[in-house]
């Protein structure tokens, strides 16, 4: 995965809650820090997100995006 955004956090999903329309991701990227991202329900099905996965916390301007390999 290639990316222009610079601020990239490695981590894991320590929780996943999806809404009507959006989903809540919870990526643990170091003990005791978390970082939250409100992204369509849609996506978080299609990379299949669950907790205890692998993630990146992508931080590009004022939003954060979720990436996985």
């Amino acid at each position: 995965m290639r990316l222009s955004a610079r601020n990239v956090l490695a981590g894991k999903i320590s929780k996943v809650t999806h809404g009507a329309v959006e989903s809540e991701v919870v990526i643990e990227v170091a003990p005791g820090v978390s970082v939250v991202a409100t992204i369509t329900k849609t996506s978080a099905e299609s990379m299949q997100l669950k907790p205890g996965q692998p993630a990146h916390a992508i931080i590009k301007a004022s939003s954060v995006m979720v990436g996985v390999d």
